[in-house]
């Protein structure tokens, strides 16, 4: 549940890649495992929990050269990774879990290509808690998944707000301005859940009457602004953000509690619209107001927020941006405090997290309800919902301001890159270690057993070296570099 990307352009040789396929692994590069560990429905008839790290198996790999390329997490139930060929791999989802087999494949315990409609390679990947959506190297946007997760060219809204997010319509997708209006709260979150419970789960993905089948929409191309290419993606419980190589985000889905950044409680905007992070100015407020109250922490949240945005995550029901300058801007759902503000207040619109202004920040995850980012120097800050240690201060106690995380395991650390399951985290150091923390119900902390841990813990991983970690639902996995 979360995401990153740079405003660096991706560049195009048509010496190098042919149809946007992967260019061949160099020889001398070292082979890519991909490890798991915790809970996935598919890979034990038992649906035993795996409590230590195991190796994942690349399918063909021996005879095509091919290898792994990057990890992506996964959803509720399965998990997903990138091979060096660009093909989308899943696994780990049962016909019994309901919306995920449809989601992700009936793939159980060996990866299997997810059927992209497009032969051009996969770069970059994410899922929520049933839907996915996937990069292509020529900044395509596929989606697929739960419907409401799908665009599908309209806007649904509370009576109570705008129908429109935005005035300038040369800015958003033409098809995106029915403005449909909702007359309650009828597709809440619990209620959906509750269809999905109550629809025919065991029936076939082939099969014509599925009850989840009709909430779900097959994998179709997202259409942006003519010109826009798309570097990154990070998908939340029932929202997806998009980073294009200008550094713009883009957003859909459900937006009841602002995680969308449009300024209103957008129950479903179903078209992907412009989320304002730089124009909106730090607090979303007018800055002549802000400064007649003669606060100098206005001052200070007003002198550099930043030119463009270089890294996104979503949560369960809110967001978070990382701008150039590292600054770091929240919105969305503030019950737990995962916006950081210091306040439980729901984020309407991207808000600086003005207490980390004097911090560069450079890369951030999303939870459930918990928010975890690290800076340019290696240190670790959280805040948000604690109920199971996902924040790794020693406590259960939520934090609604960042909040260093300092235990003596991490003494001269340096936090590399960051990752939010439901209610655990994870980060790899420049050392190439992993930590995990949180919830660990379903062994996704990769620590030998169940217990919660309230502070960072290094997972054993023996023989080779992580590179990248990403936590799905109740499971994780790690990119690593084997000697041979």
């Amino acid at each position: 549940m979360n995401g990153g990307g740079g405003k660096e352009e991706m560049e195009e040789d048509e010496n190098d890649t042919e149809k946007g396929k992967v260019m061949e692994v160099d020889e001398k590069k070292k082979k890519q495992l991909v490890l798991m560990w915790g809970y996935l429905p598919g890979i034990s008839p038992q649906r035993s929990p795996l409590f230590h790290p195991v190796v994942v198996p690349l399918p063909g790999s021996s005879t095509t050269g091919d290898s792994w390329r990057d990890v992506c997490g996964g959803g509720c139930g399965f998990a997903m990774a990138i091979s060096e060929s660009g093909k989308l791999f899943t696994w780990g989802s049962t016909d019994d879990m309901g919306q995920s087999y449809l989601t992700a494949g009936k793939h159980e315990d060996t990866p299997e290509a997810y059927p992209l409609p497009t032969e051009v390679a996969i770069v970059k990947g994410a899922a929520g808690w049933a839907h996915c959506v996937a990069v292509t190297a020529f900044g395509e946007v596929y989606t697929w998944g739960w419907k409401e997760c799908v665009p599908s060219g309209m806007i649904i809204v509370d009576k109570i707000t705008e129908v429109s997010p935005d005035k300038d319509e040369n800015d958003v997708n033409p098809r995106s301005c029915s403005g449909i209006l909702s007359t309650n709260e009828s597709g809440s979150a619990e209620e959906s859940a509750k269809r999905r419970r109550l629809s025919s789960s065991r029936q076939g993905p082939e099969s014509s009457t599925s009850g989840d089948e009709i909430l779900s929409a097959p994998p179709c191309l997202v259409t942006l602004k003519r010109g826009v290419r798309i570097m990154a993606v990070a998908s939340g419980g029932r929202h997806t953000l998009a980073l294009s190589d200008v550094g713009q985000v883009w957003g859909w889905g459900y937006g009841g509690e602002g995680q969308l950044g449009l300024g209103s409680r957008i129950r479903l905007v179903s078209s992907p619209h412009p989320v304002p992070c730089i124009e909106s100015g730090a607090y979303g407020k007018d800055r002549t107001a802000a400064m007649r109250r003669n606060m100098s922490s206005d001052e200070q949240v007003y002198k550099i927020i930043g030119s463009y945005v270089k890294a996104i995550a979503c949560g369960g029901r809110h967001s978070a941006v990382l701008t150039d300058t590292g600054a770091l801007l929240t919105f969305g759902w503030g019950l737990h405090g995962q916006c950081g503000q210091g306040s439980t207040d729901d984020e309407l619109s991207p808000k600086c997290v003005s207490s980390l202004l004097s911090v560069k920040i450079k890369g951030v995850a999303a939870g459930l309800w918990h928010t975890i980012c690290i800076s340019a120097d290696g240190d670790v800050y959280a805040f948000g919902g604690n109920q199971f240690g996902q924040l790794g201060t020693g406590s259960d106690q939520a934090e609604t301001l960042p909040k260093v995380v300092n235990p003596q395991c991490l003494e001269n650390k340096n936090a590399k890159i960051v990752s939010c399951g439901a209610r655990h985290s994870a980060i790899t150091t420049e050392d190439g270690e992993v930590f995990c923390w949180g919830w660990n119900k379903y062994g996704q902390l990769g620590l030998g057993d169940a217990i919660d841990r309230s502070i960072p813990t290094v997972v054993r991983i023996e023989t080779c070296r992580p590179t990248n970690v990403s936590c799905g639902w109740w499971h994780t996995l790690v990119l690593a570099e084997s000697p041979t």
